[in-house]
């Protein structure tokens, strides 16, 4: 017996509060903007600057034991990683310790990276220090640049892809929903003051690929619909569509949860940050693909009949181009 989170046949009127669902999206939009306009981010170490120390050793690293040595020092964001290559021999141990720039200076004094060195020595005796490498300002604020710029692009890409592919009240529809998600994805970051760094705009490019895949597979069904039911009301059609993808829709965003969740627990502070923002994307980007995208293009309305090109609409032309 196969699996089912829900009926294989079901009849879910998804619309029948459309812009009640609309309001409360933009609703949370405003908070979440509101929120990163009033409290900010609070940047990690990539957008910050600060100092990063390597250090190797013949005993194997606990991260636990050289958090306890540097936390008494107050030094604030301190990031402590484990690094792993094929080429180490097998006595040789590697860690990389990541220190926030403290009070707007490029990187921390020599006289404190030498406390962190003597605290690390009194815990692990035979620890050297490799390296030392400062972050400055400027280039943290390059990084931010560069990371908005990235998200940008990839909004970009998907609209431009998506009117190819179908029409532009599709690529509308999705791109909302795209924005909806990375926003209120920002601004929950910025509510709870969780770090806010590098792998966290990975995470954000990853929802924007895991939200419009879901969003496609919806919008594919509604056009095999509405050439197929021509003469149904497009309400009609889009409920239709999202009712038969609803199976697939929930079977793959618990099993996504079930990874990220695993992870999320077991995986330790190094990635919860990156996999919180996975499992809040992955929520967000389930309900704004059937909540948002979906009433975006009921609003707009769409054209009925693909067999016929129509001049008025500029994106028809592709409306049979497959991935």
């Amino acid at each position: 017996m196969r699996l089912r989170l829900v009926p294989a046949q079901t009849s879910f009127d998804f619309f029948k509060r459309w812009r009640l669902w609309l309001g409360i999206s933009g609703l949370m939009m405003v908070v979440a903007f509101g929120s990163f306009a009033l409290r900010g981010l609070n940047y990690g170490i990539d957008f910050r600057g600060g100092t990063t120390i390597r250090t190797e050793s013949t005993t194997a690293v606990d991260i636990g034991t050289y958090r306890d040595a540097i936390t008494p020092l107050g030094l604030g964001d301190v990031v402590i990683s484990e690094v792993f290559d094929p080429g180490f021999r097998a006595d040789q141990h590697v860690a990389m310790i990541r220190i926030q720039a403290q009070d707007d200076q490029e990187a921390i004094s020599a006289a404190m990276t030498q406390t962190v060195e003597d605290a690390l020595a009194a815990v692990v005796p035979d620890i050297k220090f490799v390296s030392v490498e400062s972050v400055g300002p400027k280039v943290s604020g390059e990084l931010v640049q560069t990371a908005v710029l990235a998200v940008v692009l990839a909004i970009g890409a998907v609209l431009i892809y998506i009117w190819m592919r179908f029409e532009w009240q599709f690529a509308l529809g999705a791109v909302v929903a795209l924005i909806h998600d990375v926003l209120l994805t920002i601004g929950i970051f910025s509510e709870l003051q969780i770090k806010f760094d590098l792998a966290i705009i990975a995470a954000l490019l990853t929802i924007v690929g895991y939200s419009l895949n879901d969003t496609v597979v919806v919008f594919d069904r509604v056009r095999e619909n509405l050439r197929k039911y021509k003469q149904k009301p497009l309400k009609e059609v889009m409920n239709l569509s999202i009712n038969e993808t609803l199976s697939r829709t929930l079977m793959t965003s618990l099993t996504t949860l079930l990874a990220l969740i695993a992870l999320f627990v077991l995986g330790g502070d190094v990635i919860r940050g990156f996999v919180f923002a996975m499992i809040w994307g992955v929520i967000v980007g389930t309900y704004s693909s059937v909540f948002v995208a979906s009433a975006i293009l009921l609003f707009l309305g769409v054209k009925r009949d693909w067999s016929k090109p129509d001049p008025k609409n500029s994106g028809n032309q592709f409306a049979n181009v497959d991935a």
